[in-house]
């Protein structure tokens, strides 16, 4: 019968195109199912056919027959699908029999109508060596000279080969065509989602070597095409400089993977697979093989069965399993905010927060441009550049030592006093005696005194002086690490000595101290975490805590310790300074410390609101700035902003816009933040030149901690940044909220130190009594307490209720963290620390980047996590020009690793170390060099952290990043989400619904992994998740089995991994039940021994001054 009139027909019954291999199958089933009502029944899984042109079709394919296209031997015309290899052996290509190269020989010889496709197919397969017998179509002379061609171009390619491995070394720009194949092998073979049965290889993996087939190597003219497509091997590059490629690193070497015309056109066009996809793929053909066998054409054992190794979906149960030590607490909130971080959030100056700066904003667009140019223009790294010899420049702040305080000592400051007078000018000199009596006479003292009266700088000279420094060292906090690096510098230089000998300071990336140190200035975390080590601070004699007034979360933390310190040492002294609000509160908390005033000198400030609220705080500022300087007497300006980048914008803005005047006053403009170099920060403290005004734009640490001489004018923006915890994201973020009362009142009073002053506030008086806090929210009560519970765990703090905070943080964001530390591994049901937790708590992070720093040492993956976590610790490194914004996708996309933005940001750390650190490399690839400075240095201290705590040596799992995957899923499980619908996730545990981030890696592959986990949500118009990674289903069961567990179905292997996680939660449930009765006998044993104590007290004596001992609490 024909085809082609049998497909037309079905056609018509099926109202679709004509299809000739339905129509040959029908022909196939009406001659060999000797049955019409079987032949029926086969033919309705196609469609619905009318019963009497199905009967007449079987009817004339029986008296037909077969058409005679269907006697001949078919060869497979298609590329054939890659078999699955065993983890750690690339994929090849199936070799071909004898018998096959035959039956297709002959083939071709019979039919010469179609295209030639398999003459094309066997050629690529054909070894070089071999001969091709092309029949009678050649002639004895055209085939002598194709012979002599084909020997001459194997010659070529033999000496190409040899030559490119010798010289193309180090090369990273120029690559052959074995490197470009084989990155794209390796991305195939590394980064696919891996199966239940390889979960558990991965914690020691053995790679089964396997035989590798070499493939001929493609045409030249192939490869030139290929050098622009895949200029660069974004996935294989080393840690060493070495190009992707070489013997030492290239798993591959020695093989040609180039494939025959047809497989190099799939690959360019079609997306590459991973497991996942694969996995829908079989999902797909068990579908169609379900439905063969239910219309009876295909007996059982004819459907293959190999999809069944694997269920196609997992369903993941969420059960909640809750300790014993938080029995009747709340576990879960899912309140938005601890405490708003704004008054009002409809308000002007809510509005204005949440909106930003439209000119930075636009400043921000226009020097990525600039910087864009300035790179197009530059020749250095080009063809021309490298033939003239043009180098990049190196970037002095590449250099970590540049940025430290201790390499500007050379650059003294001028000044017209001396530092001797400058020193006895302060008001703390006035007041010298009576300060140190009262220390001496008192453990501990509440100092105050106003910003600028010398208590930071002098205090510290004061008990040097008084013979403190031979009984221990003398150490004064500081909230910001600015302030710690240039006081310290100034103490230094007053004291005559070298920064880092006598004198020296701390903070988290740098440690300028030395054995001779006595005076040493840190920030509040660095004395936290030496009281880890040191739980009664014995090397210190007195501490100073500095601006206590500002209640970070380690100013209470500290507040609280010292209470069980200076009970244990009597000999130490504790200062606490402040400024006037809040002092009497520090006072009662010390059970009525003395409080020591020093009186400043201060001038009366004028304060002058604006008349309505303003749509722009930075072009508002630099108007105001210009207006004082054109129209006001002299005296030099402070402006208060909220960041770096609103500080850069003015400055630029107002260099700018003084250049557009007609001859102005001269006018110096200095920024202040904490990422600046040292030596430019320490340059707001020299004067400026004579008949000069200088203009310094600071953020909030020049409220209080820093003190600016000849100030007589403040425009205050009325905004600053804070820290907040967001339960719903779960993490803590920096947004831009508005000043308290307090704060403007501190801010207004730096313009009347030297005399009288004037103060703009850029928002209403209106704004300022209804729309600003009376007092700055302490940060333990508005941020994340993860790290503030496992850092009192790890000092020894069992009952969280009995330690004394002086405000207490919320209960509900207390017991969401305790349960938090619990899952994660910190905590042991009865809230005691156990050793991993005691590890993550020497790592000074989010705990759940601390598990994944201490679980990488398990899984051999220890290289790659410290610089992912490292590079999830600093900003974006990608950045996206409005303007080029098609240009720096593409260029994102080279570093993509499929199925995760982890190992994203590990791909381009990696090739940015190859690259040498190079910030022209970063400006070509729209990368933020800054960012990646900053993940190198974070890097180095968490590598300190790891060698020093963990006493082990970093690993590496050379290629395989699956390990590092499922090493992720160990700290994020609690972060899962799950695809719902068409590009929609949800959380597994909250159904709160988010979507991928248009960044991520995983956005747009055509495919949604069933399950992911994420490192962070960014809240805009929608929730989407950030900083992804495709996980198994059943790594989740295993990491978090206090969360999920694994349904039973199907059989096989799917079903064994689902009884093992069973088995897992039902220990799990049994060892809680264990020692919830354990708790519960503890709980009796302290509620029998307060029972006694109250006894005893009654009939006990109390005398004057004595303390009573207080009832025991049941805590957390």
């Amino acid at each position: 019968m024909n085809v082609k009139e049998l497909a037309e027909r079905l056609s018509k019954q099926l109202n679709r195109q004509p299809n000739e291999n339905l129509a040959r199958q029908v022909i196939k089933f009406a001659t060999t199912i000797p049955d019409l009502a079987r032949f029926s029944k086969a033919c309705l899984a196609f469609g619905r056919f009318d019963s009497d042109f199905l009967e007449s079709i079987y009817h004339e394919c029986r008296r037909q027959g077969p058409p005679a296209e269907e006697n001949r031997v078919e060869y497979n015309r298609t590329v054939p699908k890659r078999e699955k290899s065993p983890e750690g052996t690339p994929v090849v290509a199936p070799k071909k029999i004898k018998s096959e190269y035959s039956a297709a020989e002959n083939n071709s010889q019979q039919d010469d109508d179609g295209p030639n496709v398999k003459v094309t197919f066997k050629k690529a397969h054909a070894t070089p060596g071999s001969k091709w017998r092309d029949g009678s179509r050649l002639s004895a002379t055209a085939q002598s000279r194709l012979e002599q061609i084909r020997a001459q171009r194997d010659g070529k390619r033999t000496a190409s080969t040899t030559t490119s491995t010798t010289s193309d070394w180090n090369v990273v720009k120029k690559e052959g065509p074995e490197g470009r194949n084989d990155s794209v092998k390796r991305e195939e073979r590394y980064f696919l989602s891996r199966t239940r049965d390889n979960r558990r290889e991965f914690r020691r993996p053995k790679p089964e070597p396997e035989e590798e087939k070499k493939l001929p190597e493609s045409d030249d003219n192939d490869n030139d095409q290929d050098d622009e497509a895949l200029d660069r091997d974004w996935y294989t590059g080393d840690d060493y400089g070495h190009a992707a490629g070489d013997e030492m690193h290239n798993l591959f070497y020695g093989g040609s993977y180039d494939a025959v015309d047809e497989m190099e056109m799939e690959q360019k066009m079609q997306k590459r697979i991973s497991s996942i996809a694969r996995q829908r793929q079989k999902d797909s053909d068990k579908w169609e093989h379900n439905r063969l066998h239910t219309s009876g054409v295909v007996g059982q054992g004819a459907i293959d069965t190999d999809f069944s190794e694997e269920q196609s979906r997992v369903h993941v149960f969420v059960h909640t399993l809750t300790p014993p030590f938080l029995d009747g607490h709340q576990v879960f909130t899912r309140q938005k905010d601890p405490i708003s971080a704004v008054r009002d959030p409809e308000s002007d100056l809510a509005q204005a927060a949440r909106r930003g700066s439209t000119l930075v904003s636009e400043r921000r667009q226009l020097r990525e441009r600039q910087k864009q140019a300035r790179d197009a223009a530059s020749m250095a790294g080009t063809a021309l550049g490298n033939v003239l010899g043009i180098e990049e420049e190196d970037d002095p702040s590449q250099n970590p030592s540049s940025n430290k305080y201790s390499d500007t000592m050379t650059k003294s400051s001028h000044s017209s006093k001396s530092l001797k007078e400058q020193r006895q000018f302060l008001p703390a000199f006035a007041v010298r005696e009576d300060l140190v009596k009262v220390i001496r006479d008192n453990q501990v003292v509440v100092v105050v005194g106003e910003t600028g009266s010398g208590k930071t700088t002098q205090l510290t000279q004061y008990l040097y002086e008084e013979g403190y420094g031979t009984r221990g060292i003398i150490g004064c906090t500081q909230p910001r690490r600015v302030a710690a690096m240039s006081v310290a510098k100034r103490v230094s230089e007053e004291m005559e000595v070298k920064l880092g000998s006598k004198v020296g300071y701390s903070i988290r990336f740098e440690d300028v101290t030395s054995s001779e140190t006595i005076i040493k200035y840190m920030t509040e975390g660095v004395l936290l975490r030496e009281s880890l080590d040191d739980s009664g601070l014995d090397k210190y004699s007195c501490i100073i805590m500095d601006e206590a007034h500002e209640r970070s979360v380690n100013t209470d933390i500290l507040l609280g310790l010292f209470k069980s310190v200076l009970h244990k040492r009597r000999d130490l002294k504790l200062i606490v300074t402040s400024a006037t609000m809040n002092a009497e509160r520090f006072s009662q908390f010390y059970g009525g410390a003395p409080q020591f005033t020093i009186p400043g000198r201060t001038y009366p400030v004028e304060i002058m609101y604006h008349h309505s609220p303003v749509e722009d705080y930075v072009d508002a500022a630099v108007r105001q700035v210009l207006s004082i300087h054109l129209q006001s007497g002299p005296g030099d300006i402070l402006v208060f902003m909220t960041g770096q980048e609103d500080i850069e914008a003015t400055c630029d803005i107002l260099a700018e816009r003084l250049a557009i005047l007609d001859k102005p006053e001269p006018l110096l403009v200095l920024p202040i933040y904490s990422q600046m170099p040292a030596d430019l920060q320490s340059r707001i403290f020299e004067p400026a030149p004579k008949g000069t005004r200088k203009v310094i734009v600071a953020t909030n640490i020049a409220e209080t901690s820093l003190t600016v001489d000849g100030i007589s004018y403040v425009v205050d923006t009325g905004f600053s940044k804070l820290k907040m915890y967001n339960a719903k994201i779960g993490m803590d973020a920096l947004q831009i909220a508005p000043i308290s009362q307090a704060n403007a009142g501190q801010r207004s009073g730096r313009a009347g130190r030297t005399g009288k002053g004037v103060a703009y506030r850029l928002y209403t008086e209106r704004s300022m009594v209804e729309e600003m806090y009376p007092q700055t929210i302490p940060e333990i009560q508005r941020t994340n307490l993860s790290n503030t519970v496992l850092l009192l765990k790890s000092l020894g703090v069992s009952n969280l209720l009995e330690f004394d905070f002086l405000d207490p943080p919320p209960m509900d964001t207390m017991t969401a963290s305790l349960y938090n530390l619990w899952a994660l591994g910190a905590l042991d049901n009865l809230g005691h620390l156990t050793k991993l937790g005691k590890k993550m708590s020497s790592f000074p992070m989010d705990p759940s980047l601390s598990k994944l720093v201490i679980m990488s040492a398990e899984y051999n993956c220890s290289e790659e996590m410290l610089t992912v976590v490292s590079m999830l610790s600093v900003p974006s490194v990608f950045y996206r020009p409005k303007e080029r914004q098609e240009e720096s996708d593409a260029a994102r996309e080279k570093f993509f690793v499929p199925e995760s933005d982890h190992l994203t940001l590990l791909n381009v750390y990696n090739q940015w170390k190859v690259n040498k650190y190079s910030d022209k490399w970063c400006s070509r690839h729209f990368l933020h060099s800054k960012s990646l400075k900053r993940a190198r240095e974070v890097r180095e201290q968490l590598l300190y952290i790891f060698e020093s705590s963990l006493h082990t040596k970093v690993q590496s799992c050379g290629g395989d990043w699956d390990v590092v995957r499922l090493c992720i899923c160990t700290g994020y499980f609690h972060q899962a989400a799950k695809a719902k619908g068409l590009g929609e996730f949800v959380n597994v545990r909250t159904n709160i619904s988010m979507q991928l981030h248009p960044t991520s890696a995983l956005y747009g592959l055509g495919y949604l992994p069933d399950f992911v986990v994420y490192h962070e949500l960014i809240l805009t118009s929608k929730q989407y998740m950030s900083t992804v990674t495709a996980v198994d289903p059943h790594w989740l069961a295993q990491f978090g089995g206090v969360f999920y567990s694994i349904k039973e179905r199907g059989s096989g292997v799917s079903k064994k991994d689902a009884e093992y996680d069973y088995s897992e939660r039902m220990r799990m449930e049994a060892e809680i039940e264990r020692d919830r009765l354990k708790y519960e006998q503890e709980l009796e044993k302290e509620k029998r021994a307060d029972s006694r104590l109250k006894k005893s007290q009654k009939s006990a004596v109390v005398l004057p001054g004595s303390r009573q001992s207080k009832s025991r609490r049941r805590g957390i």
